[in-house]
């Protein structure tokens, strides 16, 4: 910022310059209109003006061609390390990344082992409710059977009996 604003100074001054000599150089001029006879002893003040114009321009240029070299060398010296920052940045991110993807698929194995188990513990209790209700069912039709055969037993014989 500080080098921009040297930059625009020298530029702003350098364009300043022939203008502040040029209205001396008419005041110059109108004094020898005035004093035609007599010859200046200065020579031109308008081509001196401008000689030291142009030198002060070619100074001004040549200070303004370093500065901007110098900015330019800065900022591709800047913009390299930015460069390898970011870069190392990308590579930790992308290890951290792989970790935490790593650390999750074994939290997920994990939690499917503990469902896995979870899941026999229960399919075992299920299975034996299931059995017990199944023979308890069992039981129970077994007794409606025996008590259901003896009644039809009886009714059979009594039917025998009355047919005789």
């Amino acid at each position: 910022m500080k080098m921009k604003l040297a930059v625009l100074f020298v530029a702003g001054l350098l364009s300043a310059s022939p203008f502040a000599f040029s209205q001396d150089a008419a005041g110059a001029d109108k004094s020898q209109d005035q004093d035609k006879d007599q010859k200046s002893t200065m020579g031109n003040p308008v081509k001196k003006a401008a000689e030291t114009t142009a030198k002060d321009t070619a100074k001004g240029a040549k200070v303004a061609a370093k500065d901007t070299e110098k900015a330019a060398d800065k900022t591709g010296e800047a913009t390299e390390k930015a460069a390898k920052a970011t870069g190392h940045a990308t590579k930790v991110a992308a290890k951290d990344t792989a970790k935490g993807a790593e650390t999750v698929g074994k939290d997920t194995e994990k939690g499917a082992k503990v469902v896995g188990k979870d899941t026999e513990k229960a399919a075992v209790k299920t299975g034996e409710v299931t059995e017990k209700a199944a023979k308890k069912t069992g039981t129970a039709v077994k007794k409606g059977a025996e008590e259901t055969g003896h009644e039809v037993k009886k009714g059979a014989e009594k039917t025998e009996d009355a047919v005789k």
